[in-house]
């Protein structure tokens, strides 16, 4: 159920000259078999430990184009930092072939570097006790990123990013969602290709998520960067990524566009209906009622369905007070999916 790209994200912007390395525009990212496999020791009694393997990705393919938005999901402990960590030269496969734009990152990792930005959501990069902008230069001095280019990607990502204010501030003063954005420019700033987001948006306010959001669509549309994003928001992945990749237990269940995950994990959202008064449970087509407390009633549907009918539906029929949609539990709908395909 895979999902190819729609055409060159990059379409029509310039690009810097890679020296003809640019591993192809329709396999820039290639996964091929990828296996990476950790020994670990466990206690077998008083003084005694045994070897154990832990397979945190197993046998994984896949092929990314080049500009294209693709979202990496899946539960804790699925694989996901672990593939993320091996296309970025960090970790070492087991198996298996791995390229992005045509080089093998355990490889050729410091020449990898120069092409590829990272965000690691629990991590930063920032230099903790510097003020923001000592981080960046320092950053510029690293990447040898020429000084006008550094001066239009700086003044670029502190607006785009909101960071004027916070530039003077020493990072360990920042708040997450300031670091967050301080931590995306800094992975921005000597121009790369390829940008992995692993959990980019985590504990961030409604505000900060928005502006991030907002700012990596910008980024895909102006200047073709090719991101893979990990995330628990199905929201991040709604609003910035057409292809959603479902990891689980190192494995790939799957790789398609998310109403199709949506489909194979029969996943429901809720709408969640405050009435005038306590009424008997809501009944419409489409949409079952899950849950009544008192004048607040919860309403299953299909995620693949839009909500605006059945909104309409209760405007119009019930004395209707508030309402608000919860999207499905990311976790829920692949534990069904592992639990079918298990069953087969």
């Amino acid at each position: 159920m895979s999902v190819s790209a729609d055409g060159d994200a990059g379409g029509g912007h310039a690009r810097r000259d890679t020296g003809g390395d640019t591993g192809g525009d329709a396999g820039f990212i290639e996964l091929d078999g990828i296996e990476k496999v950790f020994d670990v020791r466990r206690r077998a009694g008083l003084l005694r430990r045994e070897k154990h393997q832990v397979r945190a990705v197993d046998g994984i393919s896949f092929r990314v184009p080049r500009g294209e938005m693709v979202g990496y999901i899946g539960p804790n402990g699925a694989g996901k930092s672990t593939t993320i960590k091996m296309l970025t030269g960090i970790l070492t496969p087991s198996g298996g072939r791995l390229r992005v734009a045509g080089i093998d990152p355990s490889r050729e990792r410091t020449r990898l570097a120069q092409r590829i930005g990272v965000v690691f959501g629990q991590r930063t990069t920032l230099w903790w006790d510097l003020p923001l902008i000592d981080s960046y230069r320092l950053m510029h001095r690293m990447y040898r990123v020429p000084d006008a280019r550094f001066r239009v990607n700086l003044e670029r990502c502190v607006e785009l990013l909101d960071l004027a204010e916070l530039l003077d501030v020493p990072v360990r003063q920042l708040s997450l969602g300031q670091r967050m954005r301080g931590d995306i420019a800094a992975a921005l700033l000597h121009d790369p290709e390829v940008l992995y987001l692993d959990e980019p948006t985590i504990g961030l306010d409604v505000v900060s998520k928005a502006k991030v959001r907002e700012f990596l669509r910008d980024l895909n549309a102006e200047r073709g960067t090719t991101v893979l994003l990990t995330t628990h928001d199905l929201t991040d992945i709604e609003q910035l990524c057409k292809r959603v990749m479902v990891i689980d237990h190192g494995r790939l269940l799957y790789d398609g566009a998310l109403a199709g995950l949506h489909e194979v994990g029969e996943s429901e959202r809720t709408l969640v209906v405050d009435l005038e008064r306590e009424l008997p449970p809501i009944g419409l087509p489409g949409a079952r009622t899950v849950r009544v407390e008192g004048p607040r009633q919860w309403l299953a549907f299909p995620a693949t369905e839009s909500a605006a009918p059945l909104v309409a539906r209760v405007a119009a029929e019930y004395p209707l007070v508030d309402l608000s949609v919860r999207e499905p539990d990311i976790e829920a709908v692949i534990a069904k999916m592992y639990v079918d395909r298990s069953a087969v």
